[in-house]
């Protein structure tokens, strides 16, 4: 993870930088608030991949320089089953995301589709199974 914190930081410092000079030579403050989250999306994930990688001590195959093939063999983690939950969820961000262009009306739909999705993958995530 240690590579992947560092081009997280570098990209981050890079745009933190170029947000700096942006603002200070133009004033515009559109483009600097952009500038400004770009560097967030670099410096919290690298801080946060960092802090990880420390915290592990560096065991990943991937961070040492004497591992081999073999050592990234085996099982690499365990991933969760299918589900419809993540598809509901994203119909109920997008229908609050109307309601900001073609009425409020289009935030009941949204708001229940949103809320039974966090219920349903709340209820699938601690029993295990489709619910």
């Amino acid at each position: 993870m240690k590579q992947e914190s560092v081009i997280l930081l570098l990209l981050g410092v890079f745009f933190g930088f170029i947000g700096v000079v942006y603002w200070g030579w133009g004033h515009e403050d559109g483009g600097g608030i952009m500038l400004l989250g770009a560097f967030l999306l670099g410096m919290l994930p690298g801080f946060y991949y960092l802090w990880w990688y420390r915290k592990s001590g560096g065991n990943r195959p991937e961070d040492r320089d004497d591992a081999t093939v073999a050592d990234g063999a085996g099982v690499v983690d365990a991933f969760p089953s299918t589900s419809i939950w993540p598809f509901v969820l994203g119909s109920g961000c997008f229908f609050i995301v109307l309601a900001l262009t073609f009425g409020t009306w289009l935030l009941v739909p949204g708001v229940g589709l949103l809320l039974s999705a966090l219920i349903g993958a709340t209820a699938e995530s601690r029993r295990g199974g489709n619910v």
